[in-house]
């Protein structure tokens, strides 16, 4: 068994626990009073380079990320630095992430936030919208073609934007491109938790224009934002560089700012 493997099953635990504790209709009735949703895609769709900064707590391949873990203070402090959007990671037993965490970060910041986690169930669309998330995650990894249209579907319904995640292109036979507009590449493959930058490049040559284009994982040097910028891609999702950072705001802003002064460079 993957990693991949043991996450979706203790997720697939977890869900029947949620489930029993939260039915829909209570989801259903917290999403009637919950706020407007923030743009997403257009948040990501600028002519500049988009940053999606992360919150997580933990990850299976680098163990603890970030301690003390404040929410609160990581959300402020990444929508003062700039973030486009932030990505709060809600899975609990390999990422020690919370829905708790999604409300907290959609009460400190006026950005557009994405649930990060392993969807696999239309309930966990309902959540995401009642905790606050103007996003999701999907990972086609996981989905097989019928569900994945479905979840699209559901998502469209509630107004959420989806980020559609590959890794292997043959995963992109599964997308139908009429519902989606976002798409994201992981340079980690899930199944070894190994990093090459430019996967999702070789990637994103298959895909036609009129896609959003997000580079996902280990991504930390200015030179390898701008590089990607210059490739097509138009939005960056980070996490665990900032969340090693002393001051998280201050790391991201810096990043901005380095990875701007080399594409002004490069252009002139």
């Amino acid at each position: 068994m993957t990693v991949l493997d043991r996450i979706v099953t203790d997720v697939k635990i977890a869900l029947e626990r949620y489930k029993r504790l939260t039915p829909k209709h209570e989801l259903e009735a917290a999403i009637r009073t919950v706020r407007p949703v923030r743009d997403f895609e257009s948040a990501l769709g600028g002519p500049k380079l988009a940053i999606i900064a992360e919150i997580k707590q933990r990850s299976p391949s680098k163990g603890l990320l970030r301690k003390p873990f404040d929410v609160r203070a990581l959300a402020r402090d990444y929508t003062a630095a700039g973030a486009n959007a932030i990505s709060v990671l809600t899975e609990e037993d390999h990422f020690g992430g919370s829905l708790s965490h999604l409300a907290l970060a959609a009460a400190h910041s006026n950005r557009p936030l994405l649930r990060k986690d392993f969807v696999i169930d239309p309930y966990q669309l309902y959540q995401a919208r009642a905790y606050g998330a103007d996003a999701v995650l999907l990972i086609a990894a996981i989905l097989e073609a019928s569900l994945l249209r479905d979840l699209l579907s559901l998502a469209t319904e509630l107004g959420l934007a989806c980020l559609v995640e590959v890794y292997d292109p043959v995963e992109l036979d599964k997308i139908d491109f009429d519902q989606v507009s976002i798409l994201g590449v992981n340079n980690r493959d899930l199944h070894t938790f190994k990093v090459d930058i430019e996967h999702s490049l070789k990637v994103f040559e298959l895909v036609g224009k009129g896609v959003i284009k997000v580079s996902e994982s280990g991504l930390q040097a200015p030179a390898d934002l701008a590089y990607l910028h210059r490739r097509g891609v138009d939005a960056v999702l980070i996490g665990e560089t900032f969340m090693r950072a002393d001051d998280p705001g201050a790391a991201l802003l810096s990043l901005r700012e380095k990875t701007a002064t080399i594409l002004t460079s490069h252009t002139n």
